[in-house]
């Protein structure tokens, strides 16, 4: 089960995800270093999830500049059109 789901990513304002993102990044480095210094972990799915809503965070934090970047091309493509 997801530490985060996507609708609860998405109701997040910016600040609380970049907040939450920072925590998760760090429990995952903490995580990933008891691994290295040859220490068991208490559960060691919890790293994939970690990694997981890391990259969900990440992903929707880069949807609204990726769409914006899509209209863009969209409306450059009508215009080219209208010229012609």
């Amino acid at each position: 089960m997801p530490i985060l789901r996507v609708k609860e990513i998405r109701d997040m304002s910016a600040e609380d995800r970049r907040k939450r993102l920072q925590e998760l990044q760090t429990e995952l480095v903490r995580l990933k270093t008891m691994i290295k210094a040859g220490g068991a972990i208490e559960n060691p799915a919890r790293v994939r999830e970690l990694r997981k809503t890391i990259a969900r965070i990440l992903t929707i934090e880069g949807e609204p500049a990726s769409s914006k970047k899509e209209e863009q091309k969209k409306q450059k493509k009508k215009e080219g059109k209208k010229k012609a």
